[in-house]
């Protein structure tokens, strides 16, 4: 993703001084009509998605067969932090996700923690932690997925 356009959306988002509130909730997003923080935590959530699935799809490599997908209404934004102060633009990000198999089945609940700045050296997002929480059991007609 473009770098500039990264750098914006998260300039956005992170100096509105809107709070970023969950609304994924079990298995269906839970917001009925649209507001400027929703928007803008959707905007995060196309910037920082790749890097959910990659460390989510690691993580579940080892427990099932099937790819797994993060939809960005199935991620909660639980904790923002300015790491330099006022208008710094270094983040620490918490967010918990839901992954997904199939006709959205969520397999899990995961913690990723993810640093944020424009002088990382290899980019603008870092996972600085990853915590599985929960564990879901598929449906029966699912478990051929399970390794």
């Amino acid at each position: 993703m473009n770098k500039r356009f990264m750098a914006l959306i998260l300039v956005v988002v992170m100096t509105t001084g809107l709070p970023l509130t969950s609304h994924a909730e079990n298995s269906s997003p839970s917001p009925k009509r649209d507001s400027t923080e929703l928007q803008y935590q959707d905007m995060l959530m196309i910037v920082l998605l790749p890097h959910i699935e990659a460390a989510v799809r690691e993580h579940y490599s080892k427990s099932l067969k099937e790819q797994l997908i993060v939809y960005p209404y199935y991620v909660d934004v639980t904790e923002v932090k300015r790491v330099n102060g006022f208008r710094g633009f270094h983040f620490i990000l918490t967010l918990e996700a839901h992954p997904t198999v199939g006709p959205h089945i969520t397999v899990g609940k995961d913690r990723l923690v993810f640093e944020v700045a424009p002088t990382l050296p290899d980019g603008m997002v870092k996972l600085v932690e990853f915590q599985h929480l929960e564990t879901h059991e598929v449906p029966p007609h699912w478990q051929d997925m399970v390794k």
